[in-house]
């Protein structure tokens, strides 16, 4: 549950039945919204839904802003453990020469060994299309210089005017 107006407060809870929960966190029962709200004034707590989905909808009787503060540290903390995998792209050309690839593999070790995953690219121009096998030649040549330190996610097919394949780190034995 997001804190972006989602969660309704109070007054802005609009059904006729809440089923509450008080502000220990014991079961009161199914009440009416206005006697809800009333005993959250009363004892000086907001009314806050919890459950909209249930029938009827769950409220506690507890501090609203303190209840933010703790959607948006238990937000922090979620983010905080994800690990965002980018994908870098390589391009090469037909004609790239052995030292040029060489370099381009070692550029491709280091994207995977930081967890990336690696787009690599035979671009084409005018005629050189004619002869895609070359480029299946660059690919198969980058294969073998990565050897061990890749596994391959998407294997070389041609997309449009180039041919592509997708890498990945590879799992340690």
């Amino acid at each position: 549950m997001s804190i972006k107006g989602n969660v309704r407060v109070n007054r802005r809870i609009r059904v006729p039945q809440v089923r509450l929960v008080d502000e220990e966190g014991a079961m009161v029962g199914v009440v009416p919204t206005n006697e809800a709200i009333q005993m959250a004034e009363e004892r000086g707590y907001d009314l806050v839904e919890v459950a909209p989905n249930a029938n009827p909808p769950v409220c506690r009787l507890m501090d609203f802003g303190q209840y933010k503060y703790e959607l948006t540290k238990k937000a922090k903390e979620a983010k905080k453990k994800q690990k965002v995998i980018k994908l870098k792209e390589v391009k090469v050309r037909p004609k790239t020469d052995e030292g040029d690839l060489q370099t381009k593999c070692n550029r491709i070790r280091k994207f995977l060994d930081d967890g990336d995953k690696v787009k690599v690219s035979v671009f084409f121009r005018g005629r050189e299309r004619a002869h895609l096998e070359v480029g299946f030649k660059v690919i198969d040549r980058m294969k073998e210089i990565l050897g061990d330190d890749a596994d391959i996610e998407k294997d070389a097919a041609q997309e449009g005017h180039s041919i592509t394949m997708i890498l990945h780190r590879a799992k340690k034995k």
